[in-house]
């Protein structure tokens, strides 16, 4: 496992219980680490040097090798527009300074496990979809679904957390990846173009629109 900290000891985990510990003092230093050896889990602190733990997390999000790496966001910006960004960014959990050490190692554990039961299956399934990640293989009721890579990618992030609502500045971080400049309406586009392959064999509309939101895999009645 693998934790980021800024270099004054501010953050003190007790992470002796049984897990191995890499410290990186730099945003960059902690990218470069992940490089050499790629960790289970990663606490990334908001406030590093060279890079923010934002930045942090849209690169890891946007490499193919720590797309699924488990990440935990620590800092002491508690505000709900902050802990959007954070999650948006690509964090998996958000944890706010002061914060009780037992607590933290209940919500790596509880990561931990999720991340062990998504990782032993390549095929992600909802309502007829069937998606196989080693041949990128994608299926509608047992129709055989054509997508370009973004869409498949696109589908992806929408079928790991079916009915969740992710909004395009999420969908962009994740698919596109925060180092790239896409325009937002980009992501329109490619919703447009995962819907007409989704519904090539008129089934039902499975990718909702939520008004000022964004969009979302739901098998609910789309809502405009």
């Amino acid at each position: 496992m693998l934790k980021f900290k800024k270099p004054n000891n501010e953050i003190n985990l007790p992470f002796d219980m049984g897990y191995r510990t890499v410290v990186a003092g730099t945003g960059e230093e902690a990218l470069g680490l992940v490089e050499m050896e790629l960790p289970e889990l990663a606490v990334v602190d908001w406030m590093l040097p060279e890079r923010s733990g934002l930045e942090v997390c849209r690169i890891l999000r946007n490499k193919k090798e720590t797309r699924n790496l488990p990440i935990i966001m620590l800092t002491a910006r508690g505000e709900e527009g902050d802990r959007v960004l954070g999650l948006e960014a690509g964090a998996d959990d958000y944890v706010v300074k002061p914060y009780s050490p037992k607590e933290m190692i209940a919500r790596i554990n509880a990561l931990l496990r999720r991340s062990s039961a998504n990782s032993n299956s390549s095929i992600k399934e909802y309502a007829g979809i069937k998606m196989d990640l080693d041949s990128h293989r994608v299926t509608r009721d047992g129709h055989l679904i054509h997508l370009s890579p973004k869409c498949f990618r696109l589908l992806e992030t929408l079928i790991d957390r079916p009915t969740y609502v992710f909004s395009r500045d999420a969908l962009l971080g994740k698919v596109w990846g925060g180092d790239v400049y896409v325009e937002v309406r980009t992501v329109d586009v490619h919703i447009r173009r995962l819907r007409k392959a989704l519904n090539v064999n008129d089934g039902p509309e499975l990718v909702r629109t939520v008004r000022s939101a964004g969009y979302s895999l739901d098998i609910t009645p789309n809502i405009m």
